[in-house]
C-alpha cells in the first residue's frame, strides 16, 4: 500500500504502511522511545532492542498519565538519560502515548522531532495525522495542547491482532465518524462491511487508508482547527462529556460512537435530520457500542462536563450536528431547558436502545 504524504505547517510528513515496528531498531542511539507498557509486554521479543535501552520510558496508557501533573516526571527521565536537541522522540502506542509524546516534543527545548508507531486502530485510522496533542489538567480533559506533526508514521495492522474488543470498537467509532462526515456513499459502504471488520485484515487496511484520506482533505485545508476541520469534532462534544461523567469507564472511541448517536438524536429532535436517516445511522452506531451503552451516565455529571467543554462560550454550546451524511456542520445553540430535556430523553433511552428496542 503506497504512502500517504500529509502537508503541514512544518512541511510534509509520511504515513507508511508496513510490518510491525519496521525500522525501529535502525533509528540509532539518538532516538528515545516512549512506549505503552502493555505494548512493551505484548511485543517483548520484537521490542527487545529498544527495551534494553535505559532511556526508554514505559508509560501505562491511562487518562491520568496524560495529565499535565505527570509531565515533569517524563521530562526528567528523558533529560537524565541524555535528551538533547539532536534527539528524536519515538512514540509506540495508541492515542494517549501519542498525546504525551507530541506534547513533550512541542515544548521541551522549544521543539524536538518525533515519530509515531500507532498500535491501536483508533490511532492508525484517525489520530496519527492532524498534528494535535491534548493533555488533561486536573478534572479538565484535553485543555492543553499543540499542533506538532510527527516526521514519520508507520501503520501496521499486524499489531491489531492483540487488541481487545473494546479497543477495536473504539477505533471503529472514529472510522464511522469520518465516513459519516464524508457522505452517503462512504457510510453505506462501511455499514455493509461493518460485520467483517473484526476479522478481515485487508478490509481493515482499506478502511484505515480511506479514513485517513477523508481526514487528510480537511486537515490540510484547516490544520489549526478554525474552519472546515471543526466538523471532525462530530460526536466528540457529547463523547467527551460521557467519558468524564463515567470516569472513563467508556473508552474514547466508543464514547464518540454514543456521542454521534447523541448528536444525531439532537439533530432529529431539532428538526434537522429525518427519522429514517437517524434510524439508519443509529443501527450502525448501536452495533458498535455493544455493552458499553448500558454503562450508567449520570445526567448531573454529564451536564457539568458538557459545560466545561473548551469550545463553548458561557451558556451557548458549540455543537456539531447533521442534516445527513456529508452534511455535518457546526453551529451554536443555547444550553436551555429544551436542549437539556432532549439530552435527558436520550440518556434515559440509551439502555433500552442497547437491548435492541427501538427509539421512541
Amino acid at each position: 500500500m503506497r504512502d500517504l504524504v500529509i502537508q503541514s505547517h512544518r512541511g510534509p510528513y509520511r504515513v507508511r504502511f508496513g510490518t510491525a515496528f519496521e525500522g525501529l531498531d535502525a533509528l540509532g542511539p539518538r532516538a528515545m522511545v516512549i512506549v505503552d507498557t502493555r505494548v512493551a509486554d505484548l511485543y517483548a521479543d520484537r521490542l527487545a532492542g529498544p527495551m534494553a535501552a535505559s532511556s526508554t520510558l514505559r508509560i501505562e496508557a491511562t487518562e491520568l498519565n496524560k495529565s499535565l501533573e505527570r509531565m515533569p516526571e517524563y521530562v526528567l527521565h528523558l533529560l537524565d538519560h541524555g535528551l538533547r536537541r539532536d534527539c528524536t522522540l519515538v512514540a509506540v502506542g495508541g492515542g494517549i502515548i501519542q498525546d504525551i509524546v507530541c506534547f513533550i516534543a512541542a515544548t521541551v527545548m522549544r521543539g524536538l522531532p518525533w515519530t509515531f508507531y500507532p498500535t491501536t486502530l483508533l490511532a492508525q485510522a484517525d489520530s496519527c495525522i492532524g498534528s494535535k496533542s491534548s493533555i488533561n489538567v486536573g478534572p479538565f480533559k484535553n485543555q492543553l495542547g499543540t499542533f506538532t506533526p510527527p516526521t514519520d508514521i508507520l501503520v501496521s495492522t499486524d499489531v491489531l491482532d492483540t487488541l481487545d474488543e473494546a479497543d477495536l470498537r473504539s477505533g471503529l467509532g472514529e472510522v464511522i465518524k469520518v465516513h459519516v462526515v464524508s457522505g452517503g456513499d462512504d457510510v453505506r459502504a462501511l455499514a455493509r462491511d461493518y460485520s467483517r471488520l473484526a476479522t478481515d485484515r485487508p478490509l481493515v487496511r482499506h478502511y484505515i487508508r480511506r479514513s485517513l484520506e477523508i481526514k487528510q482533505v480537511r486537515i490540510e485545508a484547516d490544520e489549526f482547527d478554525t474552519g472546515v476541520r471543526l466538523v471532525l469534532n462530530y460526536g466528540h462534544t457529547f463523547g467527551h462529556a460521557i467519558e468524564s461523567a463515567t470516569h472513563y469507564a467508556v473508552p474514547h472511541g466508543i464514547a464518540v460512537t454514543i456521542g454521534m448517536d447523541f448528536a444525531n438524536f439532537v439533530s432529529w429532535k431539532f428538526g434537522l435530520l429525518d427519522r429514517s436517516t437517524f434510524e439508519f445511522l443509529h443501527e450502525l452506531l448501536a452495533a458498535n457500542c455493544g455493552a458499553f451503552a448500558t454503562v450508567p451516565i449520570p445526567d448531573g455529571a454529564f451536564f457539568d462536563a458538557l459545560a466545561r467543554d473548551k469550545k463553548h462560550s458561557g451558556s451557548v454550546l458549540s455543537l456539531v450536528l447533521l442534516r445527513g451524511p456529508g452534511d455535518v456542520f457546526l453551529d451554536r445553540y443555547p444550553n436551555d431547558d429544551r436542549f437539556r430535556d432532549i439530552c435527558r430523553e436520550f440518556l434515559a433511552e440509551l439502555p433500552a436502545q442497547a437491548a435492541g428496542r427501538p427509539v421512541a
